[in-house]
């Protein structure tokens, strides 16, 4: 998945998918709090795939996982492409109104546009990208 979408969720915290992106994740797909201040959007197999090496871990282990899977939410977008985003992951990643979503190769991530311009400013520098190109061979 790639690309970058601004929109804004609504009063009742529902929130428009891409079709692109919906073309993509599939008829339903995954909500969950992400790595960093964002959510992750899911595919059904990448979400079998997180699931499965999950399931591999020791008891021990798997607890710390608790939340995320707790919280996550199926969701199947309504007839105008819209999913609900459920109060507790909104607050997880700070959403209030204008949020980004963006593809990161197997899944999608959605974060508040402060966040993500904050992040990207960071990031976005030809220094960085070089760096970071660089540290993965290429």
């Amino acid at each position: 998945m790639t690309g970058t979408y601004e929109h804004a969720l609504d009063a009742k915290g529902r929130l428009f998918i891409p079709a692109k992106l919906r073309e993509e994740l599939g008829v339903s797909f995954y909500l969950a709090m992400g790595i960093d201040a964002c959510l992750a959007i899911y595919p059904q197999t990448t979400w079998d795939r997180f699931t499965e090496t999950f399931a591999a871990l020791p008891m021990s282990q798997s607890k710390v996982m608790r939340p995320l899977f707790a919280n996550a939410a199926k969701c199947e977008p309504d007839s105008q492409g819209r999913i609900v985003v459920p109060q507790k992951l909104r607050d997880y990643a700070g959403l209030q109104k204008d949020v980004v979503i963006i593809g990161v190769h197997d899944r999608a991530e959605i974060w508040s546009a402060d966040a993500w311009n904050a992040q990207e400013e960071q990031a976005m520098t030809p220094e960085k990208v070089s760096a970071y190109m660089q540290s993965l061979g290429f």
